[in-house]
């Protein structure tokens, strides 16, 4: 009995001893346990995606709205170049010819008055000194007419380097242009420079015209002269009277 009773006493004290070395099962509170739900994951996925393409979205409208206000400011920018001054400057050179014309000058009044006058018909009455006077005067027009188309013609010659210039930097200028405003000033600006090349060609026009006419008038002025001188030859009494001429000493 001794022996059995030992027995059944280790058994005992063995299983006691398993017991306390097995871990004992733990159990975690309801609150503290982790449940992943797939339909609200893909809902929250795709909600992220959605801001994130408005994001998108708003980010590349603010970049076109960045590149319309530069292209704005780039029609909006005025040429940095003008050539209005120097435009200007050989229109009031080429005036300044005009204005110094010699004697008959550009005035319908002076026009008039010479042509009633100097240029009129041969009086019957005046003395041959009056006529050869009227002939004098009449050739130093023609003379100054002449020396003021030279003038212009020199002048408007003179301008072309300076028209040269600026047509460079204008046509360089609207190339360069970054603009609608600026190429818009330039192509102004060459348009400017044309009417100013067209202003010095009619003032050489005029000038040329004017002294041609001028001379016209005195060789038509010239002829009924003579025509007067020719008559008063003629007359009776009044010819050629013969007389004694001294041609040695």
């Amino acid at each position: 009995m001794t022996t059995r009773h030992s027995h059944v006493r280790a058994a005992l004290l063995a299983a006691t001893i398993a017991s306390t070395l097995l871990p004992l099962p733990t159990i975690s509170p309801v609150s503290a346990q982790i449940v992943f739900d797939p339909n609200n994951y893909a809902q929250n996925v795709l909600q992220a995606a959605r801001s994130l393409e408005q994001i998108n979205q708003q980010i590349t409208s603010l970049q076109n709205q960045a590149t319309m206000l530069i292209n704005q400011a780039r029609n909006l920018a005025s040429l940095p170049q003008s050539s209005l001054q120097q435009i200007q400057q050989s229109v009031q050179r080429t005036q300044q010819l005009l204005g110094q014309a010699q004697r008959i000058a550009y005035d319908v009044g002076q026009i008039d008055h010479a042509f009633s006058t100097t240029y009129g018909a041969a009086s019957t009455t005046a003395s041959d000194q009056s006529l050869i006077d009227g002939a004098r005067e009449r050739w130093r027009n023609s003379v100054a007419a002449l020396q003021d188309a030279l003038k212009v013609q020199a002048g408007v010659v003179a301008n072309i380097d300076t028209n040269r210039v600026e047509m460079s930097s204008l046509v360089t200028a609207s190339q360069s242009a970054t603009g609608a405003l600026q190429a818009t000033q330039a192509g102004n600006q060459l348009l400017a420079l044309q009417a100013q090349q067209l202003a010095d060609l009619t003032a050489a026009v005029a000038a040329q015209g004017r002294a041609q006419n001028i001379e016209a008038a005195q060789r038509t002025a010239a002829q009924d002269q003579a025509r007067e001188q020719r008559r008063r030859f003629l007359v009776p009494g009044q010819g050629y009277q013969p007389g004694n001429a001294r041609m040695f000493q």
